[in-house]
């Protein structure tokens, strides 16, 4: 099979969303399938990749900043992406297109299929869907609702990756009938060798710097339990690092906090290995990748009770699910986890059994299934 997959995310270049991307790309072609994938050019990222049966294509691209894209942005990458692939399947004729977020990558896919009839389908991660992340879209919505419908109703097929953002998906495009899939991870290559405790225990944050993650909560919760012995490490990088800085810095903080910037998967993975819990307090979640690779890793999990969150957690088992607002309580949670090293090792050893059912195996024969569904229709 042949599949052109479209995505203005791709490591490193932006969240969650560019990850699933890869490894989904990777697991096609490892089956066999040819895979080629339009994403937009970054800094002084090479144009094309080529390894077996997988190339990449990078596009002009007005983006200036890989941990977020403006709405001017993803309008220049649908104008480039339609161009790269008008001239793409010229020479290469796909089965079919896979588009990665409805706004901008299933705009293109759209413009292509109609042109060149290829079937096309969707995966909807969150920030694509109305209301997902309202602080970022909400204006944009406000414009571009209406011209989005059609970009879903065309689909011959649309992905949601929790059932949240499958409801959230048909409250604003009530016709369609999405099926979930999770997002994945190589269980079996992010495996730790053993689940231990570690000395002092290692909280971990992971995710873009921006009010939908809520990351100066983080700060303001850990300062309540500075008598406690631990140390987190916060990955990623957005506008509101500096307040972060700043927040640590008034509490005196800064032996406790690692604030490591953008780095690479294979870091992430790295940070996890050497971590004991995962702390996210987004105020909104699709299915975060961030979440299943550190699941996976056998952290626990101290997570908002929002979107595909609670698919990630057995609450009070693998980890808790607090309400966003809700300060007290998160401080309760990990207080709970911080005094107590046998539950925070239970807690530990269950996340790990519990991430069996997103092993990207299973997902990778879930989607393939969606798309000979499609062609054999």
């Amino acid at each position: 099979m042949r599949i052109l997959v479209l995505n203005h995310e791709y490591p490193p270049v932006g969240g969650g969303g560019g990850r699933v991307a890869r490894d989904l790309n990777v697991g096609f072609s490892q089956q066999g399938h040819e895979v080629k994938l339009i994403t937009p050019q970054f800094d002084d990222l090479p144009d094309n990749e080529y390894y077996s049966h997988y190339e990449i294509i990078r596009v002009p691209s007005m983006r200036k900043y890989a941990y977020r894209a403006t709405l001017k942005d993803m309008s220049a990458f649908i104008i480039s992406a339609y161009y790269a692939g008008n001239r793409l399947i010229q020479t290469w004729k796909p089965d079919i297109i896979h588009g990665h977020f409805a706004v901008p990558a299933g705009a293109t896919a759209r413009m292509l299929s109609r042109k060149h009839k290829i079937p096309y389908f969707l995966t909807a991660h969150l920030g694509d869907i109305p209301g997902g992340v309202p602080e970022k879209t909400e204006r944009w919505f406000q414009f571009l609702y209406p011209f989005t419908k059609k970009i879903w109703s065309d689909a011959e097929r649309i992905i949601t990756v929790s059932h949240y953002t499958k409801d959230l998906a048909q409250q604003s495009y009530p016709d369609i009938q999405p099926r979930v899939i999770f997002n994945g991870v190589d269980i079996n290559a992010i495996k730790p060798a053993h689940i231990a405790v570690h000395d002092p225990i290692q909280i971990v944050f992971a995710g873009r710097f921006m009010e939908q993650k809520n990351p100066l909560m983080i700060v303001e919760v850990l300062q309540e339990l500075r008598e406690l012995p631990w140390k987190c490490v916060m990955m990623g990088d957005g506008p509101l690092k500096p307040i972060v800085e700043n927040a640590i810095q008034k509490y005196g903080l800064q032996e406790r906090f690692t604030l490591s910037g953008w780095i690479n998967p294979e870091q992430v993975l790295e940070t996890y290995q050497n971590s004991d819990i995962l702390f996210m307090p987004s105020r909104s979640e699709g299915l975060p990748i961030a979440g299943v690779q550190a699941i996976a890793t056998g952290l626990a999990a101290v997570l908002s009770n929002v979107g595909g969150c609670p698919d990630l957690v057995l609450d009070s088992e693998s980890g808790f699910l607090i309400n966003p607002d809700n300060q007290a309580e998160f401080t309760s949670a990990l207080q709970k986890l911080l005094t107590d090293k046998d539950l925070l090792y239970r807690f530990k050893q269950r996340s790990r059994t519990f991430s069996e059912k997103f092993d990207i195996r299973g997902i990778i024969a879930q989607y393939q299934d969606v798309m000979e569904e499609i062609l054999n229709g």
